[in-house]
């Protein structure tokens, strides 16, 4: 597994950030607070620590290195971190180690409780206290809205250790993202942020590093809800997309065919002509690679969970 990851991150293009020339492109200077607006400059970001090294995760964060930000990261997965390590980023034991050498931490995570304990557990981000080095905190893990404005809350309750101009208070943002591996490893991953506007917009140059849009959801939390709506109509549609292949084919249409028809016609949808299921109808996806995984089920069944606790609250 450790060696096929290494191909992955290996095989990433060159590519130009997404942001225009400028200091991001050369070793940031620490960070001096935050812009109002993306036309103001982008602000410089010092040194962005990066926690969780899965599917998705190693990818993003080989994106940054590649765009020329100064990039520590963990994960409890020892032969993920010696892949960075190969190619000289440097890696940390714990979270809280991140924390200390950071101005800005990247979080991408299994689930709610991996961050919640990311965060608040032994050793985690926030084990020094109230005081906190990093300035700004993103999570783009898929988690619950509650659990991202429960951490958030925690967060903006320190206060940054040293003085920074801007405030003395930490932000944070959710900022789940859609388009899965092959995004990530293109950078052309969509980002739905929650939280302040102010932060969303000092931190857009960097997540325009790893992908090729944002959106301001509003609040905190909301880029999580989103994201959870989000993978809700994906989820729908690609069960239908998968059930009119396997009924298509069983009535003597090839699956090609049919979803050239769906391609071209009111069917259409990211299930059939970006993700198709179907072995050997779309080369570079899942299905096209023994269905290799990327976006695990289970949090597709997470996504599930939250709209029927959701629904039975509207019920109540």
């Amino acid at each position: 597994m450790a060696s096929r990851a290494a191909r992955a991150l290996l095989s990433l293009p060159k590519r130009k950030p997404n942001v225009s020339p400028s200091p991001l492109l050369r070793p940031p200077a620490p960070a001096r607070g935050l812009c109002s607006s993306p036309d103001e400059g982008p602000a410089n970001f010092g040194n962005v620590g990066f926690i969780g090294l899965g599917n998705m995760g190693s990818r993003m964060a080989k994106n940054l290195v590649k765009a020329g930000y100064n990039v520590a990261v963990h994960d409890i997965n020892g032969d993920a971190m010696k892949i960075f390590a190969g190619f000289g980023v440097p890696t940390k034991k714990t979270p809280f180690e991140v924390a200390e050498e950071s101005d800005v931490i990247v979080t991408m995570l299994p689930s709610s409780s991996h961050v919640f304990d990311v965060y608040t557990g032994p050793n985690g981000l926030l084990h020094g206290g109230n005081l906190l080095r990093p300035w700004l905190l993103i999570d783009s893990s898929t988690i619950d809205p509650q659990t991202s404005r429960k951490i958030s809350a925690l967060v903006s309750n320190c206060t940054l250790n040293g003085k920074r101009d801007g405030g003395g208070v930490p932000m944070m943002l959710d900022a789940p993202v859609s388009g899965g591996v092959l995004a990530a490893e293109a950078g052309s991953l969509t980002f739905m942020v929650g939280g302040s506007e102010e932060a969303y917009l000092t931190a857009k140059p960097l997540l325009l590093a790893m992908g090729k849009s944002t959106i301001y959801c509003g609040g905190a939390g909301n880029g999580s809800a989103a994201k959870i709506c989000n993978n809700l109509a994906m989820a729908v549609s690609m069960l239908g997309v998968s059930e009119a292949l396997a009924l298509g084919q069983s009535l003597g249409i090839a699956a090609s065919v049919l979803t050239r028809v769906f391609n071209s016609s009111s069917a259409r949808c990211w299930s059939s002509d970006a993700y198709n299921p179907v072995p050997g109808v779309m080369e570079g996806v899942p299905s096209s690679r023994n269905y290799e995984g990327g976006f695990a089920t289970k949090l597709m069944l997470f996504c599930y969970y939250i709209y029927s606790c959701s629904c039975m609250s509207s019920w109540a």
